[in-house]
């Protein structure tokens, strides 16, 4: 794996929990597996930073961090995740993540106007915030479960490679 890439970039673990506003935290922040590039933590960041991605509320990357904490996860990786859904790619997620809860319904998708505007959507908001909202939690959780077990089988596959490798220059 690219470990040396991913430290380079890394906030150092010991700045952050020294950091004067997230003193609060307490020992949280202390737990190895939030700043450590191991398998497990690296799949745990992969599946709630897309799971949090894919969520149409503010501050996401809290959400995130929270999670990554939960669930011992890498919490950088699952905070940059959430990048993903920046605001020049958010139009189009969202869309995809609203055509997807509408056909999880079975209603008929709306299409949009030539030219949105916010009078529109705050007219349209009661009847699409519930296609929207389902869309987004299950794009999320089925990308999150995706990525937690193409990061898993990725890593193993990856590690034996280099053990093969290794093997054979040995010989």
């Amino acid at each position: 794996m690219p470990r040396r890439l991913f430290k380079r970039y890394m906030p150092d673990p010991e700045s952050i929990r020294e950091h004067k506003s997230l003193r609060f935290l307490g020992t949280l922040l202390h737990d190895p597996n939030l700043w450590h590039l191991n398998r497990h933590s690296v799949a745990r960041a992969m599946a709630v930073g897309l799971f949090a991605a894919f969520l149409p509320i503010p501050l996401q990357m809290l959400l995130a961090a929270a999670l990554a904490v939960t669930v011992r996860g890498n919490m950088p990786i699952a905070v940059s995740l959430v990048w993903l859904t920046n605001p020049i790619t958010m139009p189009a997620v969202f869309f995809c993540t609203y055509q997807t809860g509408a056909w999880l319904m079975d209603v008929p998708a709306r299409t949009l106007p030539e030219e949105l505007t916010w009078e529109w959507i705050s007219g349209q908001l009661s009847t699409l915030w519930q296609p929207f909202l389902l869309g987004s939690v299950v794009t999320g959780l089925v990308l999150g479960a995706l990525a937690y077990f193409v990061t898993m089988s990725y890593w193993r596959w990856w590690v034996a490679r280099q053990w093969k490798r290794r093997k054979k220059s040995r010989m």
